[in-house]
């Protein structure tokens, strides 16, 4: 499995990857309709974040999304997705080390991220504390659990 640093012509195997993942958690078209243009990776987002890709082959496998605000040494886990036929097997790990190491080397105090429910027992065993619900930005009336992990410049990785 290789983790590399994702490149702007990922952006559509990125995307269908992201749906897929989302779709595999249960939900119906019409909710994946109403999410779809919040999913959506675009070039422009590549290269504007940070992105890795884990790469089996020719095949995307997983990704993740760190967005960093180094005035206030924060930063945002944007997107955090693995194909469903890859879950369970070390591939959320690796891409997470890629997302922690950079974080660490940008000395942020905490990261955040913005949790679909069914995801939050995977965030927790990543040191992830739900902090608060917050607006779903597709779904009108759904709630969100927000999570935050605090960063220990003494505890590096």
């Amino acid at each position: 499995m290789l983790i590399r640093n994702a490149d702007p012509e990922d952006a559509i195997a990125i995307t269908a990857l992201t749906l897929v993942s989302k779709r595999s958690n249960g939900y119906d078209g019409a909710f994946m309709a109403a999410c779809v243009n919040e999913l959506t990776v675009s070039r422009e987002d590549i290269s504007r974040d940070r992105y890795w890709v884990a790469e089996d082959g020719d095949a995307l496998r997983g990704c993740v999304c760190l967005t960093i605000n180094t005035e206030a040494q924060t930063g945002v886990i944007e997107s955090f997705f693995i194909d469903p036929q890859s879950k369970r097997q070390g591939i959320g790990r690796l891409l997470w080390q890629a997302a922690l190491d950079a974080a660490h080397d940008a000395n942020l105090k905490h990261l955040t991220l913005d949790s679909d429910p069914a995801a939050v027992p995977f965030y927790e065993a990543l040191e992830f504390k739900v902090i608060c619900q917050i607006p779903s930005g597709s779904i009108p009336g759904r709630t969100l659990p927000q999570m935050r992990r605090i960063l220990s410049p003494d505890l590096k990785r």
